[in-house]
């Protein structure tokens, strides 16, 4: 059974008089544990792609369907929930709060985790520090954590989004141009990290429009004028 599938799936523009599509009857499947790179030209629909599979965009049309659960009609509050459970999102700018130490925005998803479970489920102090502790070591800086952003290398700030991107322990990691802000050598290094991270058993999947980056990939999906074709 597939992790992701999206049947006849569109994603529409309109203004009243003229539609355009960014995304035009998607098939794809995604299995758990795949490494995917999706690639195209600029303007092609990779973001709107990766933004809908991330429960940020919703599609016009179609079906979306997430570990057997359609969710093309789930409330707000519904998607909020399958994003912070689900999936963890690193950016190209690495979207760190800069007036926050990097203890702050790691704790930060596991704070919005406690308002959403049970009372027998929730984190304490301790527990959310000792989370906060083993994530920076397995992204190895651990020495960071009262750091801000400011004070770190573009390099170990993409480490401190991929630590808070794995905090909650999702099963999706999506990645919109994580090495397109870093030079060749650091942008290496991120993508041994998630090539180690993925072989532990998370999904990856990768916008970007390098096929260097994408070569460690396993699969390929190019997008061309809102068209996939998964190779």
């Amino acid at each position: 059974m597939s992790l992701i599938e999206l049947k006849d799936l569109n994603k529409e523009y309109s203004n009243g008089e003229i539609s355009t599509y960014a995304l035009k009857n998607v098939n794809l499947k995604i299995y758990d544990g795949d490494m995917i790179a999706i690639m195209g030209p600029s303007g092609a629909g990779k973001s709107t792609l990766l933004n809908i599979l991330g429960c940020l965009d919703k599609h016009s049309s179609g079906m979306y369907v997430l570990r057997g659960k359609k969710i093309d009609d789930f409330s707000k509050k519904e998607l909020s929930k399958v994003r912070n459970r689900e999936i963890g999102f690193i950016f190209q700018n690495f979207a760190l709060i800069p007036e926050y130490t990097v203890r702050e925005n790691l704790e930060l998803p596991l704070l919005y985790k406690n308002n959403s479970c049970n009372k027998r489920d929730k984190l304490n102090k301790k527990q959310r520090m000792n989370i906060i502790e083993k994530a920076l070591k397995n992204v190895l800086i651990p020495n960071l954590i009262d750091k801000k952003p400011s004070h770190l290398s573009g390099g170990q700030q993409q480490r401190v989004a991929i630590a808070r991107a794995l905090i909650n322990n999702p099963n999706i990691i999506l990645a919109d141009e994580p090495t397109g802000a870093l030079d060749q050598k650091t942008g290496q290094e991120i993508m041994n990290l998630l090539k180690k991270i993925n072989k532990c058993g998370k999904t990856i999947i990768i916008v970007t429009h390098d096929s260097s980056i994408a070569s460690y990939c396993d699969k390929r999906i190019e997008v061309i004028d809102g068209v996939v074709k998964q190779e």
